[in-house]
């Protein structure tokens, strides 16, 4: 997947065979914000403004610009799961959310 960012904000990148142009959309949002551009360059300089256009509507509106995560996860997993979960944090010296983050954040990377 093709990505790029801006300001915390990631869109997800592809190629529109069709139009001829590089289409984008933010991820990670409830709200839709999607761009595109014939060159790489254009695509940059669409997404920059798609979301500095967001963050503008969001403040003349008083709201708070949606994020595309809060920092907070809840999961459901089966009993098995969450007990393996935490034999192999307490085995790694962490706590549950600690290791939890850590194998998150290299699943995600990979």
């Amino acid at each position: 997947m093709n990505t790029m960012t801006y300001k915390g904000y990631t869109a997800r990148v592809e190629f529109d065979e069709r139009d001829g142009i590089f289409v984008g959309r933010v991820l990670g949002l409830r709200t839709i914000i999607s761009f595109h551009g014939e060159t790489v360059k254009e695509l940059r300089s669409a997404f920059a403004a798609a979301v500095d256009e967001f963050v503008a509507d969001c403040k003349e509106n008083g709201l708070r610009p949606e994020k595309p995560a809060s920092g907070k996860l809840m999961l459901r997993v089966p009993p098995e799961v969450h007990g393996a979960a935490l034999v192999a944090a307490q085995a790694a010296g962490k706590s549950l959310n600690q290791w939890a983050s850590e194998v998150l954040e290299e699943a995600a990377q990979g």
